[in-house]
């Protein structure tokens, strides 16, 4: 096999391997890594604690991209019109993006419609040790929704850029723990 033969079955084996899904979540059963950080809900600002709110049950935990932005904006709006599902459940959403607070003020009256708290990991920690960094674009957070049981454990994790599948997907998931733990 010639040189440029050679040249062309790498850059192919490479593109096919490139091609391929990366697995970039925690895994199931892996303990969710604490965190406290600025959040907002309905444009008022306040500190979030992960720990604080699993004392009141389940947390969705979900990053994303870049508020304001086509795909956020549309599961934004569909976390606000199913918060009330999800917190009959027991569960709190919240939504974490790179965006500093005070973009984060607006995007949680507008677009999440005063329904749930949006943080701001502007330094890009928490997302790190979600795993949910956007592999193309390091700055920001890949679309990873987790859902973390009371206990700190990670019962499911979901990554797709396309928002459609995570509102449903962590719902089920919620619903499952639920009916696993009806008392609680």
């Amino acid at each position: 096999m010639g040189m440029q033969m050679k040249a062309v079955v790498l850059a192919a084996a490479l593109a096919a391997t490139l091609a391929l899904p990366v697995e970039a979540a925690l895994p199931d059963g892996a303990h969710a890594p604490d965190f406290t950080t600025q959040a907002t809900l309905a444009g008022k600002p306040f500190q979030f604690s992960l720990a604080d709110a699993l004392h009141k049950g389940p947390v969705v935990l979900y990053f994303y991209p870049a508020a304001f932005t086509t795909g956020c904006t549309i599961e934004a709006h569909e976390f606000a019109e199913a918060t009330a599902k999800f917190a009959a459940l027991g569960a709190t959403v919240i939504g974490v993006s790179h965006d500093p607070i005070e973009k984060l003020n607006r995007f949680s009256v507008s677009e999440c419609r005063n329904k749930f708290a949006v943080a701001s990991d502007a330094d890009g920690k928490i997302m790190k040790e979600y795993d949910a960094v956007l592999m193309a674009h390091p700055a920001y957070a890949d679309r990873t929704s987790y859902v973390i049981a009371p206990g700190g454990e990670i019962l499911y994790s979901y990554t797709a850029m396309n928002p459609d599948q995570h509102v449903g997907n962590t719902m089920a998931a919620v619903k499952k723990w639920r009916e696993a733990h009806p008392a609680q």
